[in-house]
Formats: structure tokens, sequence, C-alpha cells
């Protein structure tokens, strides 16, 4: 059993976004990385622009 689920967490991998303004590291997130192969873009709130910005996977 223990084995099953260590194989399914290898498919969600933890990603890192930041701020495409301010280029701050925001939040951490998880991708499914047998679906989503390019790197992901999110509209987030950026606490240091104090509105909501587009957030870039970083590696």
């Amino acid at each position: 059993m223990k084995e099953d689920t260590n194989m399914a967490s290898d498919k969600r991998i933890k990603v890192t976004l930041a701020c495409e303004d301010c280029k701050r590291r925001n939040y951490i997130t998880k991708k499914n990385k047998n679906n989503d192969r390019e790197r992901i873009e999110m509209k987030k709130y950026c606490r240091f622009d104090r509105r909501h910005t587009v957030h870039k996977e970083t590696r």
C-alpha cells in the first residue's frame, strides 16, 4: 500500500509562482507534470503590488 501512495505523489510536483511585476516569489502550489508540461501562469493577488497580477512558474 505504501508503494502506491509514493508513486502517486511523483506525478504532482511543487512549483513556485513569481509575480511578473515585482519578480517576488509569492506562492507555492502543486501541478501534475504529466498533464501540464509547460510552465503555468495564474492571475493571483500580489501583496507587494496590492493588486492582482500574472504569476508565472519559476524553477
